[in-house]
């Protein structure tokens, strides 16, 4: 199966590349959407979401991988497709398809209650309504990288660019005005790696 896979991160696109053509969204349900659908006039059998996620479910710790059964937003509910979604492990549970990046621990804590998904990103959203638009079956693989009971600090809320690449200088102008950000920057760098390495097993798996 030719498998289109949708990113946030330039980075990501390089690690999900073993599994097929993979285009960065740049981080934002937008952005998302114009890759998938570029993906599908490359004739592309199957959509993927892949990448970091933030963990909802409390239960969740940094890199455990969500392969969910189906995706939501406030107004629909998208089911995975399980022979897809087979490729990348057990398949279980819902993530949620957020317009922007829930850093609050309370905002996530409400998140879960209203929604009872295990996570949240901003891709998987754009990539459900594009592969429903088109008739493909889509899945997503996502890690995740900021649990439950962490704040994603300001300065990591302005890395990326509209291509998927980390701005350094936007980030250390944001930690210059407000320097307690160093350490939580360093956790979710620590973190995000977890993730990234759950990531490169899962792809490598087969």
């Amino acid at each position: 199966m030719n498998l289109g896979i949708v990113t946030g991160l330039a980075a990501e696109a390089r690690l999900a590349r073993p599994l097929g053509l993979a285009l960065a969204g740049g981080g934002q349900p937008d952005g998302a959407e114009a890759a998938a659908e570029w993906l599908v006039e490359q004739r592309v059998d199957a959509l993927v979401s892949f990448g970091l996620a933030g963990g909802l479910d409390p239960a969740l710790r940094p890199g455990d991988v969500v392969v969910p059964a189906t995706v939501r937003d406030d107004n629909y509910v998208y089911a995975t497709d399980p022979r897809v979604s087979a490729r990348f492990g057990a398949r279980g549970g819902t993530l949620f398809a957020g317009a922007a990046v829930v850093s609050d621990v309370r905002e996530k804590a409400r998140l879960f209650r209203r929604t009872g998904a295990v996570a949240v990103d901003l891709e998987s959203g754009a990539v459900a309504r594009v592969a429903a638009r088109h008739g493909l079956p889509f899945a997503v693989l996502r890690a995740v990288c900021d649990p439950a009971h962490r704040a994603v600090p300001p300065a990591a809320l302005v890395a990326l660019n509209g291509c998927g690449a980390i701005g350094m200088l936007r980030v250390l102008a944001a930690v210059a005005r407000q320097c307690g950000q160093v350490l939580p920057l360093i956790a979710l760098g620590r973190d995000a790696a977890v993730a990234r390495a759950a990531l490169w097993r899962r792809v490598h798996a087969g």
